[in-house]
């Protein structure tokens, strides 16, 4: 999104410089360079990750009796031996799950590990499949984990995560996800009526350089995404597409995303 935008200013540029109009030319090539090295050397993404991700902690403040610890899919990839396995991202998130679950078990409460994600990647094996195969490695026992494996975006975690904590009878709820994904994702959940308190499985943070650099144009996609789903959030409910929000506890989930 941020090379595009780059090129996009810079294909503007050149063709109002080729029509003559020098000065919009310029402009529009000063404002190309200036996006693609202010997000590229650090300044922009540092802004824009830092907003997003401020405030989450890798830890739970206090557990419940009943504890849900809800899992978001980051996608998954096929290894060279054709193995599905969880991608890049989705391996911090499932590291940190994994470790509340044995800080949850240790207080004597019950805890379960709710794995939330679809086959979005088309790979014809959903997420949440994939990833009990990691949990259950790292000591996180299948009889106690919660596998919701329809959904194909965090709209979608939400709506099909709800039956499942309403049916555990959970009365904490903690929503695992990488700092950059958690601000949306608790916009999401709350519509539902899913309170759930954050915890970071990953934090990233921007390179400064003299030279604009791949990662931090590859972090400032991510945040931008991230805002645009908050935008896009807000504009649904406006335009009545997201359906009722429901109030905390409620058991019916609308049926429009």
């Amino acid at each position: 999104m941020t090379l595009i935008l780059f090129l996009i200013l810079l294909a503007i540029a050149l063709l109002s410089m080729r029509l003559r109009r020098r000065l919009a030319g310029r402009v529009l090539m000063v404002l190309a360079v200036g996006w693609l090295f202010f997000a590229g050397c650090g300044p922009l993404t540092g802004l824009l990750l830092s907003n997003l991700q401020a405030g989450y902690a890798p830890d739970v403040a206090q557990w419940g009796q009943r504890n849900a610890i809800v899992l978001l899919g980051a996608g998954t990839v096929r290894s060279g031996a054709g193995s599905i396995e969880p991608s890049l991202y989705a391996n911090g998130r499932i590291l940190r799950a994994a470790e509340l679950y044995r800080a949850c078990k240790a207080t004597g409460a019950d805890c379960k590990v709710e794995v939330s994600g679809g086959d979005a990647a088309r790979l014809k094996q959903a997420e949440a499949d994939v990833y009990a195969i990691s949990l259950d490695r790292l000591g996180v026992p299948r009889v106690d984990l919660l596998l919701e494996s329809r959904s194909m975006n965090t709209f979608e975690n939400a709506q099909f995560s709800k039956p499942l904590l309403m049916s555990y009878g959970a009365d904490k709820v903690v929503l695992v996800s990488s700092a950059v994904h958690l601000r949306r994702a608790m916009i999401y959940f709350d519509h539902f009526g899913i309170h759930g308190e954050p915890v970071r499985g990953d934090y990233v943070t921007a390179r400064y350089d003299w030279l604009p650099t791949s990662e931090n144009l590859s972090f400032a996609d991510f945040a931008i995404h991230e805002y645009v789903g908050v935008w896009r959030y807000d504009f649904y409910n406006l335009m009545g597409w997201n359906g009722p929000k429901l109030p905390e506890g409620s058991a019916t989930p609308p049926t429009n995303t």
